[in-house]
């Protein structure tokens, strides 16, 4: 069995999620197990703990195919990216004309997403029901378009790493015995305000909720170790009621009205 690796520096994530798990990870980290045999994280959103953890075997995964072009283009074509990104001027012209395109080329797609991911409001990534990226220019005197040291960092932590841009079930179908799971969904919705993870152009109802459930407590039958977050809400409580729960607070941002930007109760489930 592997544990994370001996980390040489210290690598964030190169994209800004909602629902990042950034300000968590002091949590998180009380329950990875100390080996593991391969680290998965189906919903890899920022990928704030595997960057963290910077485990030898990993396969992250998302539904959003655009997410994990970049990473893959991150992880194979780094500098064409940065060159691609450091030409790209930050004007509102710019910014509407690129979120109209849809290139093929893979380093095209993935700097484009780089640059609305850095200059759209909030940092927010939502699509319409035709899966068209629909967020506006967020208002940023100088945004940091291009960070060429962690994208160089970030490729280097990527190099042993196996992507996929498919369903967490297809995803976690290969994870076995000793692997380490960690589960950070579309969260169960306990506001208005819950909708802005709208990732890809389906929702995740709660019908999917159970889905997911129901593929923790199989992974928890084949031996792996696993830990997801969700909301703190009945449903959820009830829900892994047969797991241990373990309550944490969050800053959340994505609130268009700054009072509404607030600490919100969410949870860890430890199932190991």
């Amino acid at each position: 069995m592997i544990g994370p690796r001996a980390i040489i520096q210290s690598v964030g994530p190169f994209v800004k999620w909602a629902g990042g798990k950034t300000q968590l990870l002091g949590e998180l980290e009380k329950y990875v197990p100390s080996r593991f045999q391969t680290y998965y994280e189906p919903f890899v959103g920022g990928g704030a703990l595997f960057f963290h953890l910077q485990p030898d075997r990993a396969v992250l995964a998302d539904s959003n195919r655009d997410l994990i072009n970049a990473y893959a283009v991150v992880r194979d074509n780094v500098e064409e990216l940065i060159a691609r990104l450091s030409e790209y001027p930050y004007t509102r012209q710019f910014y509407y004309e690129l979120r109209s395109q849809n290139p093929s080329d893979s380093v095209e797609r993935a700097a484009r997403f780089m640059y609305l991911n850095r200059t759209c409001f909030n940092g927010l990534y939502r699509v319409n029901k035709l899966g068209e990226f629909n967020v506006p220019m967020g208002d940023y005197v100088n945004p940091r378009i291009c960070n060429s040291e962690l994208l160089r960092a970030c490729s280097g932590v990527l190099q042993p790493v196996t992507l996929m841009a498919c369903d967490y079930q297809d995803t976690l179908s290969f994870a076995a015995r000793e692997d380490f799971v960690y589960i950070d969904p579309p969260y169960y919705p306990v506001s208005r305000y819950s909708d802005f993870k709208r990732y890809t152009r389906e929702f995740f109802y709660e019908r999917d909720q159970i889905n997911l459930k129901l593929m923790v407590d199989e992974l928890v039958r084949r031996g792996c170790y696993v830990v997801a977050s969700n909301s703190y809400c009945d449903f959820v409580l009830d829900l892994y009621r047969d797991y241990r729960i373990v309550p944490v607070h969050a800053r959340r941002n994505i609130n268009s009205d700054p009072s509404g930007r607030a600490h919100i109760k969410e949870v860890l489930i430890v199932c190991q």
